[in-house]
């Protein structure tokens, strides 16, 4: 990992440096990095998405674009036809005017927010996506929904353009970030990113007459089969460093995908003796603010991303 790569950030894609790994690929040219993207636009989707945090969905759902591939490589992601990166996904190549008119189709139907999940690859995209929906006169409110390991340095650079930060903090355990991510220094990498993001915002948001969020952070965490002292880590560390008056959403989503059926540690769900520990961690830290999800959620976010809607049948 270049060590250097957070002192600033670039949206040249001839030499990369939009994530922590600051891999240095020619992303015009056949000299693909870490995530194996190009520089156009590769979507596993665009959809509006009634599946989120109330605030987000309402009722018309949010106009999410899912980008392929990742810079981190989850042996457990729920997204795995999309975001692999050494074998093949399912991928819409796009250019950027019919991106525009698929995410315009469904503001038309209703939708008022725009999210960029898995954005931390495709910065310089997101951007332009961001700069020609304006120029069409559309403000709908965009939406960074993303894994934590970004660099400060990028979400500096969406100061202003960004609305509302939707980030995974995923670990404070090195190791396991190493052995189920292969995302090296994610810890400390995170803290930084979502440090950046709770200083734009701080710990509130706002939200319109539909009750609808137009502006603030709401931090998910995935609760993992077996790790329950790390997910108490990750809430004791946004307690004590940004505040317990954070808005989370934790997430008892996880299920085994076909990757991981046979793994030892992650091959089942999560117990509910398990989450009930981090519920009531989250509620001795003093969070009050927020969304928790019934432990059967599991059964409900399975994507299938060869179908027009991948989370609707």
């Amino acid at each position: 990992m270049d060590q250097s790569a957070d002192k600033s950030f670039s949206p040249d894609l001839h030499h990369c440096r939009c994530c922590p790994r600051g891999c240095g690929a020619d992303r015009s040219s056949a000299e693909l990095g870490y995530c194996g993207s190009g520089a156009g636009f590769s979507i596993g989707s665009i959809c509006a998405h009634r599946g989120e945090e109330p605030v987000i969905s309402g009722t018309h759902g949010v106009c999410n674009v899912f980008f392929t591939r990742c810079n981190m490589q989850c042996l457990f992601c729920q997204n795995y036809d999309i975001s692999r990166n050494t074998e093949a996904v399912v991928a819409r190549e796009m250019d950027l005017e019919e991106l525009i008119e698929q995410i315009d189709r469904r503001i038309e139907q209703g939708c008022k927010s725009v999210g960029f999940v898995s954005p931390s690859h495709y910065l310089p995209q997101t951007l332009k996506v961001i700069e020609a929906i304006k120029k069409r006169g559309r403000s709908p409110v965009f939406i960074f929904n993303t894994n934590g390991y970004d660099r400060k340095a990028a979400i500096e650079a969406l100061d202003g353009l960004i609305d509302v930060y939707l980030p995974d903090f995923k670990y404070m355990d090195e190791q396991l970030a190493r052995r189920f991510s292969d995302a090296p220094g994610y810890p400390a990498i995170a803290k930084r990113a979502i440090g950046e993001m709770f200083r734009q915002k701080g710990a509130d948001i706002t939200l319109d007459n539909d009750g609808l969020i137009t502006s603030g952070m709401i931090i998910r965490h995935l609760v993992v089969p077996g790790n329950i002292r790390n997910s108490i880590e990750v809430l004791q560390y946004i307690a004590v460093h940004w505040s317990p008056d954070c808005y989370l959403s934790l997430m008892s989503q996880y299920w085994p995908t076909p990757a991981v059926a046979d793994h030892p540690e992650l091959g089942r769900r999560v117990t509910s003796e398990e989450y009930d520990l981090v519920l009531e961690a989250m509620e001795d830290l003093g969070f009050g603010r927020g969304w928790v999800q019934e432990l059967d959620s599991s059964d409900h976010y399975r994507p299938d991303f060869m179908r027009d809607h991948p989370f609707e049948a």
